[in-house]
């Protein structure tokens, strides 16, 4: 009994040693951008300047090679970064730049906000009343249709790139943030994971508000959206973050770089202002970081709920 204490101890200090070192992997580059950003611009280039440092006009690639005898610049960072987690001196001339002297950088942020909040609550909207339907009302072609949301879902979003850039020329939209909201709207995620959740709902729910002169919209608002709150809720979540982070559907979609989110625009503000870059990034990085400690309870609760109702 003895031994069995004590290797049960040994495989618990174990995990916990695996799981310490892999969630300070995991936190290790916020951590660094958030002390980072309270960095002074000298000391930054002092620790990462071989890492930012990029390469002029003169420095093209078709100017490395046109001479043999000279010696070649290559682009590869030749030295390793100095990682500092406190700063010599803490500063907050980047935070004063960019919410306060530079507007540039709260515009694209607000396009980032103007962007998806409506693609969140539209695609919730559309899931539900997607959801109820492949729930409600079942038959061999609705099983086929949800089975073509399935594939849908499983294919990257690269691939409906141009069919979304020829659909939204062909409506007008192209250089609005319709062309990226609407695609965004009709995304066949939340369709699968509400109508997955919303078929563990018992029957005999349903039945019994029909017995007592329900309607169908009566049993959708009453009993099947409110069972279906931890789900809403951890897509939400999901959705949120997947589409804060969009890159590709802007650059395709959008051609006024005036337009653009902040999740494009912060590959362009590196050349010579990292210092800024840091804090552009904690600023991008507080909206999911609050969602997601706001609403851990329900994306946790929703994703691994696995029966209709709580005992």
């Amino acid at each position: 009994m003895r031994k069995k204490g004590i290797s049960g101890l040994i495989k618990k200090g174990i995990l916990f040693t695996i799981a310490f070192l892999m969630a300070t992997s995991f936190l290790l580059p916020i951590i660094l951008t958030i002390s980072n950003s309270f960095m002074q611009e000298s000391e930054i280039t002092a620790n990462y300047g071989t890492v930012f440092e990029s390469l002029t006009e003169d420095d093209s690639a078709t100017s490395w090679y046109e001479d043999e005898r000279k010696p070649k610049k290559s682009p590869y960072v030749s030295e390793s970064a100095n990682l500092k987690l406190i700063p010599d001196m803490v500063t907050f001339r980047q935070y004063f730049t960019v919410l306060l002297q530079s507007p540039d950088y709260l515009l694209k942020f607000w396009n980032s906000v103007i962007l998806v909040v409506p693609i969140v609550a539209g695609q919730i909207f559309v899931a539900l009343a997607a959801a109820y339907c492949f729930t409600r009302f079942r038959s061999v072609k609705k099983d086929i249709l949800f089975f073509v949301y399935v594939i849908l879902m499983l294919m990257p979003y690269q691939v409906s790139l141009v069919p979304n850039f020829l659909v939204a020329k062909w409506l007008g939209i192209i250089n609005t943030k319709a062309a990226v909201i609407l695609p965004g709207v009709f995304s066949t995620f939340s369709v699968f994971l509400l109508t997955k959740f919303m078929r563990r709902i018992p029957t005999g729910l349903i039945e019994a508000a029909q017995l007592d002169g329900a309607t169908e919209w009566q049993i959708f608002t009453r009993i099947c959206v409110p069972l279906c709150k931890s789900a809403v809720a951890s897509t939400a979540i999901l959705v949120f973050i997947d589409y804060w982070n969009m890159v590709e559907q802007p650059l395709i979609l959008l051609s006024d770089q005036d337009s653009f989110p902040l999740s494009v625009f912060l590959a362009q503000i590196n050349n010579g202002e990292v210092g800024i870059a840091f804090a552009v990034a904690v600023v991008y990085m507080i909206p999911t970081i609050l969602i997601y400690l706001y609403g851990e309870e329900y994306l946790i609760d929703g994703i691994s709920y696995s029966g209709g109702i709580k005992g």
